[in-house]
This record gives C-alpha cells, sequence and structure tokens, in this order.
C-alpha cells in the first residue's frame, strides 16, 4: 500500500514535470517527485526490531544501519539547493520575459 503511494507520488510528479508548460509548475512538480523519491529509498531503507547503533549496557541483536540515513538527509539538502536555484532561475526568466509558460519562451529563441 504504502509502496503503492510512493510510486503514485514519483509518477504524479514526473507527469507534472513532463506536461506542464508554466516553469513554475514544473519546479513544484520537480519537488513532488524528489520527496516521492527520498521516500522511496527511506522505506527501501527501513528495517523492522532494528534500534540506533548506541552504546548501552544490553545490545540488541540487530541495528540500523546511519549510511542510509546520511544518503537521505544529504538528498534533502541538496534538493532543497537545487529548488532554490530554479526558483532563482525562473524569476529571473520572468523579468526578462513577459511569461513563465515554456513553449512561449522556447519561441524567443527560436527567432
Amino acid at each position: 500500500m504504502i509502496k503503492t503511494l510512493i510510486l503514485a507520488t514519483i509518477l504524479i510528479g514526473l507527469l507534472g514535470v513532463l506536461l506542464k508548460p508554466n516553469l513554475l509548475l514544473k519546479i513544484l512538480a520537480m519537488d513532488v517527485m524528489s520527496t516521492g523519491i527520498i521516500s522511496l529509498f527511506v522505506l527501501a531503507a527501513s528495517r523492522t526490531g532494528a534500534r540506533t547503533p548506541t552504546v548501552i549496557p544490553n545490545p540488541p541483536d540487530t541495528y540500523a544501519d546511519p549510511l542510509p540515513q546520511a544518503v537521505v538527509l544529504t538528498a534533502i539538502v541538496i534538493g532543497f539547493s537545487v529548488l532554490a536555484v530554479l526558483l532563482v532561475c525562473a524569476t529571473t526568466i520572468a523579468k526578462r520575459f513577459p511569461t513563465l509558460n515554456a513553449k512561449e519562451i522556447e519561441s524567443h529563441f527560436d527567432r
């Protein structure tokens, strides 16, 4: 069930990137797709019954691997940075052209 929802989130984001003409909607759809991919990584790395690796008197049998957590945290930070850069680029494009429609902006370069 949860895997289906995650895959649906990725698909909705991909369709938004491919089908929406507005640059801001494309950026938003890319962020939705990124959230779905990060959720898929979290789901793939999850283990039931695993504990955080800490020093305790009676250690558990299984520990959670901290590497996927570090990769997901890095992906979130990089995704936020890319989102910020894309929004700055969209703002610059909006100042230069009177629209954020990708097809109209491309038509300015075809001339």
